[in-house]
């Protein structure tokens, strides 16, 4: 968890505006009604945050709430229709498609929910394939990529084929290849929800073993909820292209804004007051149990 107050993204005003003739089309904030009316597709409107160095940042959603294009216009893997992103203070909206390429290598490392492993590659050259594209040597590379299959716990693995791992291992190796690159940031579209719920599970305890030890900056995308409240410093819940509640998994789950987000939390709030009576049951029955004793120790000495 962070501690560091310095933000290392800064977004403003970010919209990306799907227009039904991209021809003709010419974007105006102010007529975003009737750029609906016309059959254009908002996926994300005017949104505004920043993260912390260091910070876990959850974006939760349903399907179709604009989150993975907004991660996805955070690295202009999706261009931007209007706005600013600046990342360690450089403004990717502004970078030319040379300085993009290396931004994309250096600064902001992808993890997407299926793998984009390369096939014909074995997990080693997997790994090590984007430093590769830098032109890095392959002894340095090789060496680089060890130490990050290590540090994913798949030490020995290095010569088998994707089609050899399971879910689980495969999405251990996209992760290995984003952390070879040694970004400050990196960039998570539902990594771990084509897993098994145990999968998963093990997945999520190994992202925050990894970020214990590694700190980085981390934007993570995922509609379910106990996953956001398990891995998010912050969270920010989105509708329809907007930012609905942004806060700590506690505030959010304790004050929802509205019916949509307590909708997304109340089976956690259940989980939260069970804990609570089990809690208050455990103090009550030890008080119950000191009582006892001190009962039972008077009576002994009484009858002595």
């Amino acid at each position: 968890m962070s501690d560091n107050s310095h933000p290392i993204v800064e977004v403003e005003h970010l919209w990306k505006v799907f227009p039904s003739d991209p021809k003709r089309y010419c974007f105006n904030a102010e007529l975003i009604d009737q750029h609906l009316a016309d059959g254009c597709v908002a996926a994300v409107r005017d949104v505004s945050f920043q993260i912390k160095t260091g910070e876990v940042f959850i974006i939760m959603g349903l399907s179709g709430s604009g989150k993975s294009t907004l991660i996805r216009c955070l690295s202009r893997l999706i261009e931007p229709t209007a706005g600013q992103v600046r990342i360690n203070h450089q403004d990717v909206t502004a970078m030319d498609s040379k300085q993009l390429t290396e931004f994309r290598r250096t600064e902001a490392a992808m993890v997407f929910q299926h793998y984009g492993l390369l096939p014909h590659r074995n997990v080693l050259d997997n790994v090590s394939f984007g430093l590769k594209l830098r032109g890095m040597e392959r002894p340095e590379r090789d060496e680089r990529a060890r130490e990050a299959i290590e540090k994913v716990g798949l030490g020995g693995w290095e010569t088998y084929y994707p089609e050899q791992l399971s879910g689980g291992m495969q999405q251990r190796i996209g992760i290995a290849r984003a952390l070879v690159q040694d970004t400050k940031i990196l960039l998570m579209d539902e990594p771990f929800s084509g897993l098994d719920p145990l999968i998963r599970r093990e997945m999520q305890d190994e992202l925050l073993r990894l970020q214990g030890e590694l700190h980085k900056t981390i934007v993570f995308v995922t509609h379910d909820v106990s996953e956001a409240i398990r891995l998010g410093d912050r969270m920010a819940v989105m509708k329809n292209g907007v930012f609905v509640q942004t806060g700590t998994p506690r505030e959010i789950i304790t004050n929802p804004v509205d019916d949509y987000v307590q909708r997304f939390v109340q089976d956690e709030q259940k989980i939260s007051h069970i804990a609570e009576d089990r809690h208050k049951q455990s103090k009550v029955l030890s008080l119950e149990a000191r009582s006892n004793e001190k009962s039972g120790h008077k009576k002994a000495q009484s009858g002595r």
